[in-house]
């Protein structure tokens, strides 16, 4: 390391232009690639089964996330005024690129009406022109309220709103068209009417809109108050801005790289700039925390020599602290969930840089600028030194209190583990007063439901829908769902195409509203649907061999516990549907929401349990000892179990971007602990002389460590300006995550180092 620094300090200015002639190029890779992503389909790992066969269902029943209209008339939609925006709004969107064929736009201008006539079945539009009198609006109302199929599901049961379904063509959704729809429904707004849009898609375009923002909001904030951290901490302008510009580099080099890849910026991934800011400055605090005290030690020695005696020093721990944190953000390659894949690889690699800079950037700058000031002159009382001695005598002093509280705390957060549940709602993230919110939470009042589940029954015999038997039993199965589940608004499948024929074949009598006993009368209705022009709508909820059908529920809420109960429902009906000869199974968002849940949760367990063992093996390397490897992992233990513990006391859902909080506690909680232990090490081997040691060990590496973790905190407590709850609730953990790691090093990991006697025997090895 010695030459290394040498050639760095002989080729100072060389190193600095040749760093920012490499930013230069990945600031330019940045605005050239810059792309976000927010379709939840990116998200899932397309050789997973359950996707793979998904995919497959929704190609055969074009099952796709609508955009859902509903324009509110607080005077009834029964009129003139509001059934003219309903025309025109409806042909307006129709007319949008993203549609494929006019009947992507559902709503009462163009769904079916079907009725019985003297000749059989008529099938026709609600209405063509909009009535003159009020006796067609009577008319119109008559043939909605009596018609199962329309009726809550494009009418509200106060029939003050209606709603305009709009299905767009796949992975066509844009911030432009969000925009452009926005546009198209604020002209049909005016006083008494209020358009509302909502859907899975707007939720997606939303956060795209949201998350540049969110960025542009927290990323100068960080930056600010990093700033005035680090110069509160390290007393000195020089060491503040070389300080500063390690996190930039790593930064701008890191995001570079992924851009430049092609690898678009997903929810975890805008946390990557926050991430190594406050991650990236810990090296260089510890190294110009070392300088400074070798400053003030050693007034003679020359700024070459306190250079290379600042590497030489630093070398090892910065080293063992970048690789382990690095470990802990890999440890997430093990999900199956994408996004989270890249934050771990991309962070991991950012820490690395971060490490580079610190090693290489910060010798040569402060070779050019010349050396910061000491943190305290020579002869003045240190201050933090005294206190510090006096704190780790106390520690000493009361070990047996602080093991025993320790004990107490783990088990009480430990309990509160069973607690925590996963939640991957796409609306949960928003905070409850946002806009968007507010207009889900009014359609799921007004209408079935803004999601969906699709049950998908399939048969190896031809025509098997149109049996009797297994109609009543799809029947019977939307009927006690619906009924032991609050969340879920309604259903829809052939059984409603039917039961509305049947009923309206026979005089329009209510008490025909069921499924024929007759299994050719059935057939006979199927028939008389396509005969009569009946739309492509049947074909979305029946196969047309009628082998395999669509069961699809509208839900009012896609909290995961909600639906994890109505796929628990439908599955009772599993051995009744198989003695008929029929599978179930699923498809659709809301079922993949489900399944996302199940990958989140064994991507923590098996990120958990990875980067813990590889951060024992890696200590126990350096260190060459297996017990220190393992008293390395006490902190991040206590943290992670206090972590999760709050998650569950507090009813904090596991999410996409809470599942991270497990691995950023490994990869950033370590490096207290490798610090502290690596210090330890030294003054053990130089002084042989426990008291000595406690003492140095804490005034040097426990003043570094309280730097290090105060800018952590700090800098995750920016986290809570966010517009996502996942990121506030995030920010806040981590921050508490970052004091529960540093406190757990100098009191718990302290008191077991020095009680084990470790260091001071076998010659101090």
């Amino acid at each position: 390391m010695k030459k290394l620094t040498q050639f760095i300090l002989n080729h100072s200015k060389k190193v600095l232009f040749f760093i920012i002639l490499g930013t230069i190029f990945n600031l330019f890779l940045i605005k050239t690639h810059f792309n976000i992503e927010t379709n939840l389909e990116a998200y899932m790992p397309k050789d997973h089964p359950a996707f793979i066969y998904s995919d497959k269902a929704e190609e055969m029943f074009d099952i796709r996330d609508a955009i859902m209209i509903a324009i509110n008339n607080e005077k009834g939609i029964y009129n003139e005024e509001t059934f003219k925006k309903i025309k025109t709004l409806t042909k307006e969107i129709q007319k949008l690129e993203v549609i494929e064929n006019k009947e992507d736009v559902l709503s009462l201008y163009t769904a079916d009406n079907i009725k019985g006539s003297e000749e059989g079945l008529e099938i026709e539009e609600f209405f063509k022109r909009i009535p003159k009198n009020k006796e067609g609006f009577v008319e119109i109302r008559n043939s909605v309220v009596t018609n199962e199929m329309v009726h809550k599901r494009l009418v509200s049961e106060d029939e003050k709103s209606t709603i305009i379904f709009t299905k767009i063509k796949d992975n066509s959704f844009s911030e432009e068209l969000y925009a452009e729809i926005i546009e198209i429904t604020e002209k049909y707004e005016e006083d008494g009417i209020v358009i509302h849009v909502a859907g899975q898609p707007i939720i997606e375009g939303t956060m795209t809109v949201l998350m540049p923002k969110d960025m542009q909001t927290m990323f100068p904030i960080v930056l600010l108050l990093i700033l005035i951290v680090l110069y509160i901490v390290l007393r000195s302008f020089k060491a503040t801005m070389i300080s500063f510009m390690v996190v930039i580099f790593s930064s701008i080099w890191t995001f570079g790289m992924m851009l430049g890849l092609d690898i678009a910026i997903y929810g975890p991934s805008s946390l990557i700039p926050v991430m190594l800011i406050a991650i990236g400055v810990a090296d260089a605090i510890h190294m110009f925390s070392h300088l400074q005290l070798q400053i003030r030690k050693h007034p003679d020695w020359s700024k070459e020599k306190l250079i290379v005696n600042m590497n030489q020093e630093m070398f090892s721990p910065v080293a063992m602290t970048s690789v382990t944190t690095a470990v802990g953000f890999l440890s997430l390659l093990t999900s199956d969930i994408i996004p989270i894949q890249y934050f771990g690889a991309f962070t991991a690699y950012g820490v690395m840089l971060a490490m580079f800079f610190s090693l290489i950037f910060i010798p040569a700058a402060t070779n050019i600028l010349g050396l910061p000031k000491a943190l305290q002159k020579e002869g003045k009382k240190d201050v933090f030194s005294n206190y510090s001695k006096v704190f780790a005598i106390s520690i000493v002093k009361h070990r047996k209190k602080v093991i025993i509280t320790t004990i107490a705390i783990l088990l009480f957060f430990g309990f509160g583990i069973s607690k925590v549940w996963i939640n991957s709602s796409m609306i949960a993230q928003f905070p409850d007063d946002n806009p968007l919110v507010i207009t889900d939470d009014f359609v799921n009042e007004k209408f079935l439901g803004t999601t969906t589940v699709n049950v998908i029954l399939e048969s190896d015999e031809e025509g098997i829908f149109k049996n009797p038997e297994v109609l009543e039993l799809m029947d019977k199965i939307s009927t006690e769902v619906a009924l032991n589940h609050e969340d879920v608004g309604g259903s829809f499948s052939v059984v409603d195409f039917i039961k509305r024929m049947n009923k309206v074949l026979n005089e329009n009598k209510q008490i025909h509203f069921k499924v024929p006993e007759d299994k050719d009368l059935i057939a006979q209705y199927f028939l008389l649907y396509e005969m009569s022009g009946g739309s492509d709508k049947l074909w979305e909820v029946v196969s047309d061999d009628f082998r395999t059908a669509n069961l699809q529920f509208q839900l009012k809420s896609d909290h995961s516990e909600g639906l994890n109960a109505i796929i628990s429902s439908i599955e009772l009906y599993r051995n009744e549907m198989k003695n008929l000869g029929i599978d179930i199974n699923f498809a659709g968002s809301g079922y993949k929401v489900l399944v996302f849940n199940d990958l989140v949760l064994v991507g923590q367990i098996k990120s958990l349990a990875y980067s813990f063992i590889i951060v024992i093996l890696l200590l126990s390397l350096m260190f060459r000892s297996f017990k220190i490897g393992l008293l390395g992992t006490i902190p991040i233990f206590i943290t992670t179990v206090i972590s999760f513990g709050i998650l569950g006391w507090l009813n904090i859902p596991l999410q996409t971007t809470t599942a991270l909080i497990s691995s950023i506690g490994i990869g950033i909680g370590i490096d207290y602990a490798v610090h502290f232990i690596d210090r330890y090490k030294l003054n053990a081997i130089e002084t042989k002389d426990k008291a000595l040691t406690i003492a140095e060990t804490m005034s040097h590496s426990g003043r570094a460590i309280s730097f290090n973790a105060v800018v952590v905190i700090l800098g995750f407590l920016v986290l809570t300006l966010s517009a996502f709850k996942p990121n506030i609730s995030l920010g806040a953990i981590v921050s508490l995550n970052m004091l529960t790691s540093f406190l757990a090093t100098i009191t718990v990991m302290f008191v077991i180092l020095y009680t084990t006697n470790l260091f001071f025997n076998n010659n101090n090895k």
